[in-house]
């Protein structure tokens, strides 16, 4: 299957309760169970292995102006990425972590079928240049929803630790961004570092669980 980013270059309701009702739902007390009926992406037991995940707060809130922030792709972007939901292979060595979130409107809609592309380093703070190690896109869910299980990311030199996403709603701009972890000491010196782009994080023992939300203009 050919990476929609290749073939279409980027191509470019809401009351108080709806926003509550999301941003609950954003928290997963409510809506896993629609979505593991109506999802065409293959994410069932996320629920139930991902309980400490469905905890952390929605990281942003939509509305209110609160749309994602745009970021440079940076110089190692590669299209064309496999559509997969998991970026671990045998070879690859690091802490394991899973990423979740929805793809909302500013007026909290969720975007069902957005493209999410996600890219980094390995945990040497290396980028595969050659092939997709560590590189693949997927497909929201009927409820805007995301699952990536991947690893943390070693520091790239002269970066903080961040994850590279582009985020596409069905015949819409793409958003070009990066995710970032809290508590990071090279957070103050990196220049492109942006505080609204901090994931929610809980690190376990064997696996981390990370949240975002990707809030579009539309």
């Amino acid at each position: 299957m050919n990476h929609p980013f290749k073939h279409n270059r980027l191509s470019q309701i809401s009351q108080r309760s709806r926003r509550m009702f999301l941003q609950l739902g954003s928290l997963g007390l409510g809506s896993w169970a629609i979505a593991a009926c109506t999802s065409q992406m293959d994410i069932a037991g996320a629920g139930s292995n991902d309980a400490t995940a469905q905890t952390l707060p929605p990281t942003p809130v939509c509305g209110d102006d609160n749309d994602t922030p745009t970021q440079t792709e940076g110089p190692y972007y590669t299209p064309n990425s496999p559509e997969r939901s998991s970026l671990l292979e045998p070879g690859i060595t690091g802490t394991r972590i899973i990423l979740t979130g929805q793809v909302l409107t500013h007026s909290c809609s969720p975007v069902a079928r957005a493209l999410v592309d996600v890219w980094h380093a390995d945990d040497s703070g290396n980028y595969d240049n050659v092939g997709y190690r560590l590189r693949g896109h997927q497909f929201t869910d009927y409820d805007g929803r995301y699952r990536l299980e991947t690893i943390v990311p070693g520091l790239y030199p002269g970066r903080t630790r961040h994850f590279h996403v582009k985020v596409q709603a069905p015949n819409q701009p793409v958003l070009t961004t990066q995710l970032y972890w809290p508590g990071e000491s090279a957070n103050e010196s990196d220049r492109l570092f942006n505080p609204a782009l901090l994931m929610a994080i809980d690190e376990q023992v064997d696996r981390h669980q990370a949240r975002f939300n990707m809030v579009l203009a539309q």
